[in-house]
């Protein structure tokens, strides 16, 4: 049993490495966790972590599946005596962090260490706008009405005001928009419920915190927009940890585009009318100008009715009648603009609506004007539109940032590098000078795994592949009773399969779209002969461990689609810059999405089971050897028979085992 006083040894002695003392096979953890496996890799990670967070220095590490970085970065973290923000892929990995990781290793510390845990503003009810804006909603729409009884019964007892504690109610409900607040509706400290706010109450907690937890994306809405309150949070953290940070460069992307949609023009028309009834009621035109607003909306989407995807704002706009429409849109805008702004020394919410309408008149300005540093695009779809300028580059923006902060850095994931090499994240993210430590698996993937490499006898470009691949797999998904995850590179291939496999009454099928992606997760693991067919959102979050997934079949290389206006983009300026796009960028990027599907099957040391990568050019291109050498290491074989002999004698040693 763990002895108080080992810990404060190990407190009081710095020259002892945390790596030696906790992570060894004599350590501490060893003592206290009932599974605990030692693992080089862990303890190697610890004590890297343990030396960037000492020196405040920058530190990349790939940890392979089933090193245990949470705990490898979390002990070294809460034992640094620092102020630590950690930032995590998903709210999903940060409630397991808070709820879970944390507890466990805080049970035998013992140290006197204050966490919170911290969600972006759209997570928390808003009592203003429960109060104030709800009841119009419910006599307006009885759908919702009901839901907002619902949010306010809830809202007499919770604590927190996180939305995710009304169940009864879908996180992506419509509802929400209306019941929560946003940069461009937050009255801040001159909203009449401040005190009881629960986004403030958060940020409050955070502020004392020695350890905050956060999520990517509400890191970089801060990085965006200097004003979601992690802004006041960095100033005094000495260290920022970032786990599953291969998704940092595309996030980074995302937020610091700019955009405006029809849904945030429509709720600003809604925002207005509400604002200029309670602060500003003798103002009688602002009715018909906001409705020559929201008809200007609904035009510009009906001229975009035959348009469904993303596309390049430049060919988009060629069309006369478009841009008739659009130049429709932007003088409703500056209409609405002109009517409320003499009024906004009238009321808070009034020069708020002001400040909103100002900036999506400029960013529809900035989209409109095109501008050699940054990609602008137009997204449709069934109900609304999008339109963003997403910038080229990324690099120079979270430089400065950090340039900005005497802090720690350390960015870690299981897929971070190509080919044993890192080049692509850093350069992605500007990180050249920071110091790289890659840590294999300690899996054993030779033994427990196979690579199956089919011959299709067609390309993947060719109109009966998606049927080669499935007719491929059936005899693996017999022989297996199912227990496979198909994983597609595009929904028109899933749909295409799912309707021919439709037919095999042997295999539960479950198909993305039908459910959402939590209950089909759910349902694939307590279901027999499970086959789950799953598209992007699949191939990474995803664990299931134990039997019930033995076989992971993916039927393209995930190179992205080249007629996204985005990736086109980035294409072009490459290629504008003397580089070769398709190496420095398209295949990186493959290559990182291949391994995070590949890594969905093997999550716990005593799982075993087969990848089937059904595309030929892994063997015919000279760059299959790229996927290959990035994978773990796992024996391949292009023969059925000896895929098929191999998950035959996997489960029967299993079975004889449990007997």
């Amino acid at each position: 049993m763990l002895v108080d006083e080992d810990i404060s040894t190990v407190k009081k002695d710095s020259s002892r490495m945390i790596g030696e003392n906790f992570f060894s096979e004599s350590g501490l953890l060893s003592e206290y966790l009932e599974k605990f496996r030692y693992r080089p890799q862990q303890k190697a990670m610890s004590e890297a972590i343990e030396n960037t967070l000492a020196k405040y220095g920058q530190l990349i590490v790939e940890a392979g599946t089933g090193v245990g970085k949470t705990f490898a970065y979390l002990i070294p973290a809460l034992l640094s005596k620092q102020k630590v923000v950690i930032s995590t892929g998903t709210k999903h990995l940060q409630d397991q962090l808070y709820f879970k990781d944390l507890p466990t290793i805080l049970d035998f510390l013992k140290l006197p260490v204050k966490t919170a845990l911290l969600k972006g503003r759209a997570n928390y009810l808003c009592i203003h706008r429960l109060e104030h804006y709800a009841p119009s909603i419910q006599m307006h729409n009885r759908h919702l009405g009901k839901k907002i009884n619902t949010i306010k019964e809830w809202s007499q007892f919770t604590k927190t005001g996180e939305i995710a504690e009304v169940t009864a109610i879908n996180e992506n409900d419509s509802v929400w928009p209306s019941v929560t607040s946003t940069i461009d509706n937050c009255l801040g400290s001159e909203c009449p419920s401040y005190e009881k706010c629960y986004v403030v109450k958060a940020r409050q907690k955070a502020q004392q915190a020695d350890m905050v937890i956060i999520n990517h994306h509400l890191f970089f809405a801060d990085l965006a927009l200097k004003m979601e309150g992690f802004g006041e949070l960095l100033p005094s953290a000495n260290s920022v940890i970032f786990d599953e940070a291969h998704q940092l460069p595309e996030l980074a992307s995302n937020f610091l585009a700019i955009s405006v949609s029809s849904r945030q023009i429509n709720e600003l028309a809604e925002d207005v009318i509400s604002a200029m009834l309670e602060e500003a009621p003798d103002v009688k035109e602002i009715q018909p100008t906001v409705d020559v607003l929201k008809k200007a909306v609904a035009d510009f989407r009906i001229i975009l009715a035959s348009k469904n995807g993303r596309f390049p704002w430049f060919e988009v706009i060629s069309d006369s009648k478009v841009e008739n429409l659009f130049d429709e849109l932007c003088k409703a805008i500056h209409t609405v603009y002109e009517i409320i702004s003499p009024q906004s020394d009238r009321g808070k919410v009034i020069e708020k609506c002001v400040e909103r309408c100002e900036r999506i008149e400029q960013n529809l300005y900035l989209i409109s004007d095109g501008q050699d540093e940054r990609i602008n695009w137009l997204e449709c779809f069934e109900k609304g539109f999008k339109l963003h300028s997403t910038p080229l580059v990324v690099a120079d923006s979270f430089q400065e940032f950090m340039l900005q902060y005497k802090c720690s850095w350390v960015f870690t994931s299981a897929t971070l590098t190509v080919n044993a090499k890192f080049n692509h994240f850093q350069h992605q993210l500007g990180l050249i000078d920071a110091e790289t430590l890659m840590l294999d698996s300690p899996y054993d993937y030779q033994n427990n795994t196979r690579l199956y490499l089919p011959a299709l006898g067609v390309e993947p470009n060719d109109r009966s592949y998606t049927h080669k691949v499935i007719d491929a797999v059936l005899p693996i998904l017999e022989i297996n009773q199912g227990r496979t995850f198909i994983l597609f590179t595009s929904h028109r291939a899933l749909r295409i399969a799912a309707n021919y496999l439709g037919n095999h009454d042997q295999f539960t099928l479950l198909v993305q779209g039908d459910a959402p992606r939590r209950k089909l997760i759910s349902a694939f693991s307590k279901t027999d002969h499970a086959v789950l067919l799953g598209t992007s959102s699949f191939w990474e979050g995803v664990d299931i461990r134990g039997d019930a997934l033995s076989c992971v079949v993916i039927d393209k290389l995930p190179f992205a689609a080249p007629d996204d206006p985005v990736l086109n983009g980035r294409l072009q300026a490459l290629r504008r810059a003397g580089e070769n796009p398709f190496m420095s960028y398209q295949l990186p990027q493959a290559v990182i999405s291949l391994k995070q599907g590949v890594g969905r099957l093997i999550r716990d040391e005593e799982d075993y089971g087969l990848v089937v990568l059904c595309d030929p050019r892994i063997v015919t291109k000279p760059y299959g050897k790229t996927f290959v050498n990035s994978l773990p290491d796992m024996l391949p074989t292009s023969n059925l028979d000896d895929a098929v002999n191999f998950l035959q004698l996997r489960e029967y040693e299993n079975e004889t085992v449990s007997h």
